[in-house]
């Protein structure tokens, strides 16, 4: 789970019922931008662990997504 989640819905629910400090705010806005990185972070590891395959059972993944997993790959090595 997503860890400031919690704090973004608890800055929601104030704004709501009564209005957001300046702090609040920037804190909100700081916690949004967390929680976009951390989607698109995910959304990423999903597309690139995808393998394409027809009817047929033949491999039909798009050439740049390929690529995109074997640079995935190669960088979680060290050596």
């Amino acid at each position: 789970m997503i860890s400031s989640l919690k704090r973004i819905n608890e800055l929601a629910a104030k704004a709501r019922n009564e209005s957001l400090t300046v702090e609040e705010t920037k804190e909100r806005a700081h916690l949004r931008q967390e929680y976009l990185r951390e989607i698109r972070g995910q959304l990423l590891t999903t597309m690139t662990s995808l393998t394409l395959v027809n009817e047929s059972g033949e491999d039909i993944t798009p050439t740049k997504l390929v690529v995109e997993k074997t640079k995935k790959y190669r960088n979680a090595f060290p050596f």
